[in-house]
């Protein structure tokens, strides 16, 4: 339940940051609902080891987390396909 509860969440994560950071990005919402679900996980993972949250726990922390993971993946992506 763990994965498909972060794939949801990255989902959730990159219609936000797609909100937070409008724009036209290269890929199109595919590619940036898949950036969202990367950056859940990156931002959970990451959030995990810093203990913000856990990647089988569902806070404020772990939303966060995922959030910004899923604004700095978002922002590489635009970076690189520039």
């Amino acid at each position: 339940m763990g994965v498909l509860a972060w794939i949801l969440f990255g989902l959730i994560a990159g219609v936000l940051a797609k909100w937070i950071m409008p724009g036209k990005d290269p890929g199109g919402i595919i590619v940036t609902i898949l950036i969202g679900i990367g950056g859940a996980f990156v931002g959970g993972w990451l959030g995990s080891m810093v203990g913000m949250g856990s990647m089988g726990d569902f806070s404020l922390g772990s939303f966060v987390t995922a959030i910004l993971g899923a604004l700095v993946l978002l922002f590489a992506y635009r970076m690189i396909r520039k």
